[in-house]
C-alpha cells in the first residue's frame, strides 16, 4: 500500500511526524510487497529448506502463520520469520533440517526490488516528493532493502519503533494509492489503485498537485 498526502507548513501533527513539518508533499510506502518482491524471496528461502515440497504451498502456509505471529507486536521481524519456519513445518508436517531454522530470516537482505521501483522512486524525488517508508520489518533489514533499491528516503518507521505491525491503526491515516500487484480485492478506502509503480509519479501529481 502506498500513501500520499500534502503536509501544509506549520500544521500540527503527532510526534512521529514532527520531522515532516515544513515540507509540502510526502508519499509513504510499504516496503515488502510494494517495493521489494517478498513473495519471491520467501518462496525461494522456504524452497531451500524443503526442496521436495511445493514452493507455492509453502508460501501460502507462511502467509497463514505470519499474521498470528505479528498480532501483539512484541516480536521483532527476525523473530517472526524464525518462528514462521517452525510453524510452516508443523502445518505441512515437515521437519526443519538442522541449522535451517534461521535461513528465512537470513534471506531478507537478498530479496530484490520489483523492476520498476528504482526508476519510479527516482522520478518522484525529481518531482519534489519526499519519500518515507512504513514497514513491518527490523531496521537492519530495511537498510539492506533500501540499499538494493538505490534511492534515498527521507523518513522511515519500522514495526519496532511503534510496537505494532500493519495494518494496525498506528501506521495509517493518509489517503492511499493501492499498489495491487496480485489483483486482490479490498474494502480499504483508496484514492487510486495501480498494478505497479510505473504510473505512480503521474498519479500522485494528479492527486496532490505541486504548489
Amino acid at each position: 500500500m502506498t500513501d500520499a498526502q500534502a503536509v501544509p507548513r506549520g500544521e500540527g501533527v503527532s510526534n512521529t511526524l514532527l520531522r515532516l513539518l515544513g515540507v509540502d508533499r510526502w508519499t509513504t510506502f510499504d516496503c515488502y510487497g510494494t517495493l521489494i518482491d517478498w513473495n519471491a524471496g520467501i518462496r525461494a528461502a522456504l524452497a531451500g529448506i524443503w526442496p521436495d515440497d511445493d514452493p507455492d504451498a509453502l508460501l501460502a502456509s507462511y502467509h497463514e502463520v505470519e499474521t498470528g505471529l505479528e498480532a501483539d507486536g512484541t516480536r521483532s521481524y527476525r523473530e517472526v520469520l524464525t518462528r514462521a519456519v517452525v510453524d510452516v513445518g508443523a502445518a505441512r508436517e515437515l521437519a526443519v533440517p538442522v541449522g535451517a531454522g534461521a535461513s528465512l530470516a537470513a534471506s531478507v537482505p537478498s530479496w530484490l526490488p520489483f523492476p520498476e521501483v528504482s526508476a519510479s522512486l527516482g522520478r518522484l524525488r525529481e518531482n519534489g516528493w519526499r519519500l518515507a517508508i512504513l514497514s513491518n520489518t527490523d531496521a537492519d533489514y530495511l537498510d539492506a532493502s533500501l540499499s538494493s533499491i538505490g534511492v534515498p528516503v527521507d523518513e522511515r518507521v519500522v514495526a519496532s519503533d511503534i510496537g505494532s505491525y500493519k495494518p494496525a491503526f498506528a501506521h495509517w491515516g493518509l489517503p492511499c494509492v493501492w499498489i495491487n500487484r496480485l489483483g486482490e480485492s479490498s474494502r480499504i478506502p483508496r484514492a487510486a489503485e495501480l498494478p505497479d509503480l510505473s504510473a505512480l509519479p503521474a498519479t500522485l501529481e494528479r492527486l496532490v498537485p505541486a504548489g
